[in-house]
């Protein structure tokens, strides 16, 4: 997985509902999460956006697991 940056409105689209569920999930701010993602870590552009054509295809719940997963990994708190 390398860096990606959002291409397009289905990317950026994706990463606000991986994001806002996400969050939900978690029951904390979007924001958190987005610094979560981009300020303590890289996981939105090195992981979110890379795998969007994979990742856009599951379940909610199954991306928002894989994502808080990832996050667990990577030692990335909100």
């Amino acid at each position: 997985m390398g860096q990606s940056v959002i291409q397009n409105e289905n990317e950026l689209e994706f990463a606000i509902f991986c994001i806002e569920n996400v969050a939900q999930k978690l029951k904390v701010s979007a924001d958190k999460v987005y610094d979560a993602l981009t300020q303590k870590s890289d996981i939105l552009n090195s992981y979110i956006v890379p795998c969007y054509e994979t990742l856009h295809t599951q379940s909610r719940e199954y991306i928002v697991d894989d994502i808080i997963s990832f996050m667990h990994e990577k030692g990335v708190s909100v």
